[in-house]
């Protein structure tokens, strides 16, 4: 088990990230763009097994949670209204020595002293505000009026939106707007991988209640989140609460939970879940004019209703899986030869690949033919590769740095050459254990289809 602060774990998982085809850094044949990623292949699987799952929990098996796809771009007055326009700041300093810009928040100390983390300089600027919004211009002329800003969250939308969905989905308090989206953040500093980045996605629930329900939904989605990352591979053990004070919650905050992981290099915040009253209904009626409220029919209340919002990363937690699933072991083969296995142990129902196709030798037609057959009849039900370059040990070894859980080999018992017992069987290979069994062909859906989902 890997420990918060392991530089060397790190570098190893960022190779093997690139090595794979998990992730790639934007733009890089022209010297990359800081704190922008793209995904590759296999962390584009990852990725949307992770957004699927997410969905699956928390709104197509909920009646109570509809969805949202809101525009990324968003109008200044909404940001202005919730307050981004004027305080979505962190606070940044100037190094005098090496000209680098750092957040004045994340600066290391010496003997007392702020340092610079770049050159260990001293010599630095006071702190100032600096806006992370990405500011555009809608239309042909650039001025005051055509300002827009790209998203520095979903939520907004959500908020805005609110009476709409009231009005549409039929849907009474409580009830919950789900959406997952791009936002985007001008950081001064993007470090850790992709932990924390310039563009990256959310996965946010803006959960309605009515005010003396708040405290206790707060807990009640705490637990839910929870059971989510256990249920997609991380170990409640890897996790930690914490119970953010007063002082460093937002003031319209009653109540929030951090939800942390520990990543190689540190225990690290994976989502916030936060009561965040009726604050952000409030400032959009007030901004817009508009009546945002709820009418309770049993009590013929009128009221703007208080929210619960588990809010997470999609990157940063598809970075907890990487780190969580990365593995090294030793093992040595019957000839007493002994070798250093790295293995991705992804949850089944996040592995970017669920079962890999191998003919045992690519020069037999027939067992070409037999496994493009296996190969058909599963990949309209799951991510499968088919793979018949190599020996079949180097071919599990790729298999093992994808992740993929399941390894099926098509071999001269499939073809019954060795007796009409084990025709139309394969060997069955399990990722984590290396062990092998036979499966006949036609049980294979059954047999692997509740693993996978």
């Amino acid at each position: 088990m890997s420990t918060p602060n392991d530089p060397q774990r790190m570098e190893r998982i960022v190779s093997l990230c690139k090595r794979r085809g998990f992730i790639f850094q934007s733009s890089e044949i022209y010297g990359g763009l800081n704190g922008v990623w793209d995904f590759g292949p296999l962390g584009t699987e990852l990725k949307r097994n992770l957004k699927d799952y997410w969905w699956r929990m928390m709104v197509r098996e909920r009646d109570d949670v509809v969805g949202l796809d809101g525009s990324i771009i968003t109008h200044r007055a909404v940001l202005k209204a919730s307050g981004h326009e004027d305080t979505f700041s962190d606070p940044m300093v100037d190094c005098r020595t090496c000209k680098a810009r750092l957040r004045a928040d994340q600066l290391a100390e010496k003997n007392g002293a702020k340092q610079c983390s770049n050159c260990g300089g001293k010599d630095l600027t006071e702190p100032r505000a600096f806006n992370l919004m990405l500011r555009t211009h809608l239309g042909a002329t650039e001025d005051e009026s055509s300002i827009a800003y790209l998203r520095p969250e979903t939520a907004q939308s959500i908020f805005v939106q609110f009476k709409n969905v009231l009005d549409t989905a039929r849907k009474k308090l409580p009830f919950g707007i789900a959406q997952i989206g791009k936002a985007f953040r001008n950081e001064i500093n993007p470090r850790n991988f992709i932990f924390r980045s310039r563009e990256f996605e959310q996965m946010e629930l803006e959960y309605f209640c009515a005010p003396e329900q708040g405290m206790q939904l707060l807990d009640y989605w705490l637990e839910e989140r929870l059971k989510f990352y256990e249920n997609i591979g991380i170990p409640r053990a890897k996790l930690h609460v914490l119970t953010v004070p007063d002082a460093d919650r937002a003031f319209y905050s009653k109540g929030t939970y951090d939800i942390e992981y520990e990543f190689p290099f540190g225990v690290q915040e994976l989502e916030g879940v936060a009561y965040r009253t009726n604050f952000d209904l409030m400032a959009h009626q007030t901004g817009s004019g508009k009546p945002l409220e709820y009418f309770d029919e049993e009590t013929k209340a009128k009221f703007v209703p208080h929210v619960v919002e588990p809010s997470a990363g999609v990157d940063r937690t598809l970075l907890a899986l990487i780190c969580e699933a990365y593995d090294e072991e030793t093992v040595t083969d019957e000839k007493g030869k002994s070798e250093v296995r790295t293995v991705m142990r992804f949850h089944p129902r996040m592995a970017p690949i669920k079962v890999g196709v191998f003919p045992l030798l690519k020069n037999k037609p027939e067992l070409v033919a037999k496994a493009r057959e296996v190969h058909s009849l599963l990949k309209p039900h799951m991510m499968t590769f088919y793979d018949e370059g190599g020996a079949i040990g180097r071919r599990y070894r790729r298999q093992d740095e994808a992740g993929t859980p399941f390894g099926l080999t098509i071999d001269f018992e499939t073809l019954g050459e060795r007796g009409d017992e084990l025709r139309n069987t394969v060997t069955l290979r399990h990722r984590d254990s290396m062990q092998q069994e036979r499966v006949k062909i036609a049980e294979l859906l059954s047999r692997l289809l509740p693993l996978v989902q």
